[in-house]
């Protein structure tokens, strides 16, 4: 039932982008789920925040809920009245209805969800969202597990970073932002490694010399430690980066381990005086297995050409990161890069996420474990099907105590039960597996995975 909701969702999304023209000057009221219902000091409704009713609703916890309706989040960054976000959100309010009435057929949902490629959340059952104490709400729905799964295919990566002396001061913290931006994109599908580089290499973490690593949060968090350590002195020397990043690829490739899937090396410099051409000649031509991309720090355009040209001469993506407001849209760039196999081929993968604790759902034992489903939304237009563009993706939220309703307990016998895991370990529904409050999250799973053994032994 599952894979049918998405599936209709799925293709409401990819015939409505398929009629719809783009216009650069549409205007469009659409219902921004922070500034619902919100009025200026006249009374008078705010721009985009007409009146949207909400009525509390038990499914769903007693929260403030239009089953009607969904509404739309706009990342803070992001200017929510821009005619990508605008057109995005007109064409999407078609999967209203398809919202609603998967819903009507299974009233087990909870969230649904679709999370666009141009940056917009759009969620059903429509809510209102808060910002931070700051004004700020930092959610991108490009940087949660569920979209990154969906979208692009297991990846082995790694970041070279330029300490040389010309990356002082504000291009060092701003290549450390876009590092750190990166491994926001990276899942537990992922494997990396970050090498710093002048006139010698410096790995960020140099107990994990000359390997990769799981991307997984543990991990992501050790490396963004170590980056706080880098300093930037002497002479970039990128050959001698180059030459390290596609040994270790190759080698780590041969071990069988990592992704076996796409293989990508992430550039980060303030310019390259060479277009290393006979690097690449050695190790990627002509398959040209891994992808370079290349990002550019600081307002200087001298260096951006050799830049250009080996981004482009191994199917990667070239982008220029001037500031720190502008990091995050830049690193989403490479994304829709390594999502064009699968949008060509028309891969219409399910995909989904390990348990996860919901803390604005609670039942009478307290916080509810989840699990996200989730299915990319390609273009259906046949002038750009060859160019493989990625609409986003469309998620929808399970209680894992719905899962086990679907277990045939008469097939188990008496002193039978039945478990699942993700790919990557993880438990996704255990009888023994409960939410506990005032734990860590990744305490949970160490806990769930004793237990389990546990019960194995006896």
């Amino acid at each position: 039932p599952l894979k049918c909701c998405h599936s209709r969702l799925v293709e409401a999304a990819e015939d409505a982008y398929l009629k719809h023209e783009f216009d650069a000057d549409l205007q469009y009221e659409y219902f921004n789920a922070v500034l619902i219902n919100e009025r200026d000091e006249e009374g008078n409704y705010l721009e985009l925040g007409k009146e949207f009713i909400l009525v509390p609703n038990d499914h769903f916890n007693n929260l403030p809920v239009n089953i009607s309706l969904s509404d739309v989040q706009v990342p803070t960054n992001m200017y929510n009245k821009d005619p990508a976000i605008v057109n995005g959100v007109y064409w999407s309010e078609s999967l209203n209805k398809v919202f609603v009435d998967n819903f009507d057929r299974d009233p087990s949902l909870i969230w649904q969800y679709f999370g666009s490629a141009k940056g917009f959340f759009r969620q059903y059952p429509g809510i209102k969202w808060e910002p931070d104490e700051n004004g700020v709400i930092a959610f991108d729905c490009r940087n949660r597990k569920w979209y990154i799964q969906a979208a692009t295919s297991p990846k082995d990566v790694v970041i070279l970073v330029d300490v040389s002396g010309s990356m002082k001061g504000l291009r060092l913290t701003i290549a450390k932002q876009t590092v750190s931006s990166i491994l926001d994109t990276l899942g537990d599908d992922d494997f990396f490694n970050i090498i710093a580089y002048n006139e010698e290499l410096h790995y960020v973490e140099p107990c994990l010399n000359g390997t990769l690593v799981q991307a997984d949060r543990a991990n992501k968090e050790h490396f963004r430690e170590h980056l706080d350590k880098l300093f930037a002195k002497g002479i970039g020397m990128l050959d001698i980066a180059l030459n390290e990043a596609f040994n270790m690829l190759n080698e780590f490739n041969h071990t069988g381990q990592g992704s076996i899937c796409s293989q990508a090396i992430m550039l980060i410099t303030d310019g390259a005086v060479d277009t290393y051409d006979t690097i690449f000649a050695k190790y990627n031509w002509p398959d040209r297995k891994v992808r370079i991309f290349t990002y550019l720090i600081g307002r200087e355009a001298a260096f951006a050409d050799n830049l250009k040209w080996m981004a482009c001469a191994n199917k990667g993506f070239f982008t220029q990161i001037s500031t720190l407001a502008d990091v995050q849209e830049n690193v989403m760039e490479y994304l829709h890069v390594l999502s064009r196999p699968k949008v060509i081929d028309q891969e219409h993968d399910v995909v989904w996420t390990e348990a996860y604790i919901d803390s604005t759902l609670a039942d009478d034992q307290g916080l509810v474990l989840m699990t996200t489903v989730a299915m990319p939304v390609f273009s259906k237009q046949n002038e750009t099907r060859s160019k493989g563009i990625l609409l986003g993706v469309v998620g929808t939220d399970v209680p894992v105590k719905e899962l086990l309703k679907t277990i045939p307990k008469y097939k188990l016998g008496i002193h039978g039960y039945a478990f699942a895991i993700t790919n990557n370990g993880y438990i996704l529904t255990h009888p023994e597996l409960r939410p506990l409050v005032r734990i860590l999250f990744t305490d949970l799973f160490y806990f769930a995975i004793y237990v389990a053994f546990v019960f194995l032994l006896m």
